[in-house]
């Protein structure tokens, strides 16, 4: 009788897909990834079903749509099937090991049905805060400089000149102080996250598992390992010039014509994290091999959302856009079996990986799921054919604040060749044709495909009225409660992630 699969989850966060080797790009970011990826199936359009991270993970984990529960909620439910727990109930030892993501955390629902939960938040303290304010190495401007401002910005440009003076003056400030890059990172890299994995592997002999690893090298601020931008070729990037570039490409005060100038520097930063990443994976990888266990496991790799450099104007991952690079992910599947390793080019929500990563560990997937396992199709060498939802609420960039999460919703419907984007607080909607424009920087004129626009947009109706219809009552109930209880005990804000 063949023992029970295992199952290996690793989620690389602000990981985009037009970043991966594997999917076609040029710099070195992702070798042994590519290697694996030659045996592998590859999903060269999965899409994110939100982003950022507190809108992506609930299809991650549960294979359920973001706002599935209502706006409101966010995370995941008390009692709500996920993966870990189906896995748990099955009889495998279930660990996450996570780089300390808040929104990652007990505190939304994540520990559910693990045996191990570590997140690395124990530290107390905070790894998003300063993300919006900047690593400007300065404190808070003094009450004379806050007048002083307030006089420049009257007299017009008078007030550029004083934000560039404050900002130099801030870096040669902070600049007197040595400091590396271990010093400036705020979350824990990966080698310390799979260190971590390895030990747990090491005492579960015999046992089927599942393993969930969440990555935060490549999230803002950019602080690799000082190996990885030597390994990528930049390794003359140190750690003064690294936290120059992070503090002025988080001015708020600039537009995206200055930003431009040192873009490239910070994607090289980006570009060395998920470097980074590859090489721990490798080691991961090492071990389950050395330990008789990857045979006989089912292992995937996915972003949990994009990130965004000047493409269209922007940085970071707003939950106010859901554009290519925000959404489009890697996805790479490697699973005993799957002999038909290649591309799949149909988009491949996120919603679906669940129940396809249960059906090839031959475990029955829940009934609450919203997607659908593709395992037979990947057997078999058939097409898969489907369409991919995205959603979020706008002006959400702190989840923790419960006022946030009721704001208008953006909504995506993507298709191989079109996407049609809406968004519920201007009441508009864009069609792009990607075939055509790829970078989604020129919407179709209203009158244009009025066909394709029909089809997609009963598709968004359908999945409103669906997401109504199948709303879990309990479900939600139970995580207003909690979050009813969370707010009285300990109110806390935190910054978007």
């Amino acid at each position: 009788m063949r023992s029970p699969r295992s199952v290996v989850l690793i989620t690389v966060d602000c990981f985009r897909a037009d970043h991966a080797g594997f999917l076609g790009y040029p710099h070195p970011t992702t070798p042994f990834l590519d290697s694996l990826a030659e045996g592998s199936v590859v999903f060269s359009n999965a899409i994110a079903a939100g982003a950022p991270t507190y809108f992506s993970f609930p299809a991650v984990m549960a294979s359920r749509y973001p706002l599935g529960l209502g706006r409101d909620v966010v995370g995941l439910a008390p009692g709500e099937p996920t993966i870990a727990s189906t896995l748990h109930e099955a009889g495998h030892a279930t660990a996450a090991f996570l780089a300390a993501n808040p929104y990652l955390s007990p505190h939304f629902g994540y520990d559910a049905g693990f045996n191990l939960f570590k997140d690395f938040l124990d530290t107390g303290t905070d790894p998003l805060s300063g993300e919006s304010d900047g690593d400007n190495n300065a404190k808070a401007p003094s009450r004379w400089n806050q007048r002083l401002a307030k006089a420049s910005h009257a007299l017009g440009p008078l007030g550029s000149l004083y934000d560039e003076l404050y900002f130099q003056y801030c870096q040669r400030l902070g600049s007197s102080f040595a400091l590396s890059f271990d010093q400036l990172r705020r979350f824990p890299a990966a080698d310390m996250v799979v260190d971590h994995a390895r030990d747990w592997l090491t005492g579960i002999a015999g046992q089927p598992f599942f393993l969930w690893l969440h990555m935060m090298d490549p999230h803002s601020p950019y602080y690799p390992r000082q190996e990885a931008l030597e390994l990528m070729g930049v390794g003359s990037l140190d750690a003064t010039r690294a936290r120059y570039l992070n503090s002025y490409w988080n001015r708020g005060d600039l537009g995206a014509q200055r930003l431009q100038r040192h873009r490239a520097e910070v994607v090289a930063l980006y570009d060395a994290g998920i470097r980074w990443v590859d090489g721990q994976v490798a080691r991961l990888v090492e071990t389950l091999r050395e330990l008789g266990l990857w045979e006989n496991s089912v292992m995937a790799l996915t972003g949990d959302h994009g990130e965004e450099f000047l493409d269209h104007g922007g940085r970071y991952h707003p939950p106010s856009r859901v554009a290519e690079e925000l959404v489009r992910v890697p996805l790479l599947l490697h699973a005993p079996g799957l002999t038909q390793a290649g591309i799949v080019t149909a988009p491949f929500s996120l919603l679906h990986l669940a129940p396809t990563l249960l059906d090839l560990a031959e475990v029955p997937i829940p009934g609450s799921f919203q997607g659908r396992s593709c395992s037979e199709l990947l057997r078999t060498g058939k097409n898969w054919e489907s369409d991919a939802v995205v959603e979020c609420v706008a002006g959400c960039t702190n989840p923790f604040v419960q006022e946030n999460r009721l704001q208008a919703r953006v909504l995506a419907v993507r298709e191989t060749r079109y996407k049609m984007v809406f968004d519920f607080n201007s009441a508009t909607e864009q069609l792009f044709d990607l075939n055509a424009d790829s970078a989604e920087l020129q919407a179709l004129p209203l009158a244009a495909e009025k066909a394709v626009r029909r089809r997609l947009l009963d598709r968004a109706r359908q999945h409103l009225s669906d997401a109504l219809r199948s709303r879990d009552a309990d479900c939600r109930l139970a995580a207003r409660l909690r979050d009813l209880r969370l707010e009285w005990s300990s109110p806390t804000v935190r910054k978007s992630a």
